[in-house]
């Protein structure tokens, strides 16, 4: 089901390989607290990020030492063969050939799937400029599965929804779930009309807002993601919707008792420090589960043994 396929887009995914990377990542979360087996024992992770980037590329490299194998890094693309003028294309040919699998995040949409044209190995799109960022989708399920429910779920999506490639990618993969979504946004940041067609399409209750009081009371998942500064051609109109949500204490007063409040990370101010400690927060849960879902991706993807 899995074996050498690359990793680009969600939309490539059926529910049912969803369950299975899901029902992977729980058994082998033991591992990812601190175990160690030797499934991907002499198999080699290339990461090529040429984006800044944390939690997905140490995650990344975490479950593949978890795993029993090894990573190797690009670095920055100026320390590279790029900075001489090489393609793109040319450097995915020459690391495919060092590499089990290769790990790509770069700013410009569509780069992922480049480069899945011209490698050997599997390549995992760990994010393409405004596009996809699959992965980060998996573990988003994998925290909704374990801290609240994916069937009969009610979501609201908050914040940068025209360039956010997480809930792009989210929002696709709920609706295989049947998932009811509230699209909360500025006028200028909305989600872009091809996903809502998409969504709407398929049959997805899809709702839009732009005040975050109007879904507090109603959902079991509050969804929030930054606003990008960095993906703004004017920095004045940046300004002008950098915060224009925030969730702190007062602000959940009247949410469900039940209610998780997740967030991709990092976090600039939407969330207050105050939240942290509430009940309702399981962000930094969250990104620890991006550990035990690579681990299951990269099993399933070029693992050949049974341990």
């Amino acid at each position: 089901m899995f074996a050498k396929r690359h990793v680009i887009s969600m939309r490539e995914f059926s529910r049912e390989e969803i369950d299975s990377v899901l029902d992977l990542a729980e058994s082998l979360e033991p591992y990812a607290r601190g175990g160690r087996c030797e499934a991907l024992r002499g198999k080699i992770l290339a990461l090529l990020f040429f984006e800044p980037s944390t939690r997905t590329r140490l995650s990344f490299e975490t479950a593949m030492m978890r795993l029993g194998g090894k990573t190797l890094s690009l670095g920055p693309a100026e320390g590279s063969a790029m900075a001489k003028g090489e393609s793109l294309a040319d450097t995915i040919r020459v690391i495919g050939a060092y590499a089990d699998a290769l790990v790509i995040r770069h700013p410009k949409e569509g780069s992922a799937r480049l480069a899945s044209e011209f490698s050997p190995v599997p390549v995992l799109n760990a994010g393409d400029g405004a596009g996809h960022h699959p992965t980060q989708t998996l573990l988003d399920l994998y925290t909704i599965r374990k801290e609240s429910r994916l069937d009969d779920l009610k979501i609201a999506l908050v914040g940068d929804l025209k360039y956010g490639r997480t809930v792009h990618s989210l929002a696709y993969a709920l609706a295989l779930y049947g998932a009811e979504i509230t699209l909360v946004s500025p006028s200028t940041l909305e989600m872009p009309d091809r996903i809502k067609a998409d969504l709407a399409g398929n049959g997805t209750i899809v709702r839009e807002t732009h005040a975050l009081e109007d879904v507090l009371g109603e959902v079991d998942v509050l969804y929030i993601t930054r606003i990008q500064k960095e993906r703004f051609p004017d920095p004045y109109e940046y300004l002008k919707v950098a915060k224009s949500y925030r969730i702190g204490a007062d602000s959940l007063e009247g949410a469900r008792d039940r209610l998780i409040i997740m967030h991709p990370l990092p976090r600039v101010d939407e969330i207050a420090p105050e939240v942290d400690g509430t009940r309702h927060a399981v962000y930094f849960r969250q990104s620890f589960y991006g550990v035990p879902v690579r681990m299951a991706l990269l099993k399933m993807l070029i693992g050949d043994r049974l341990e």
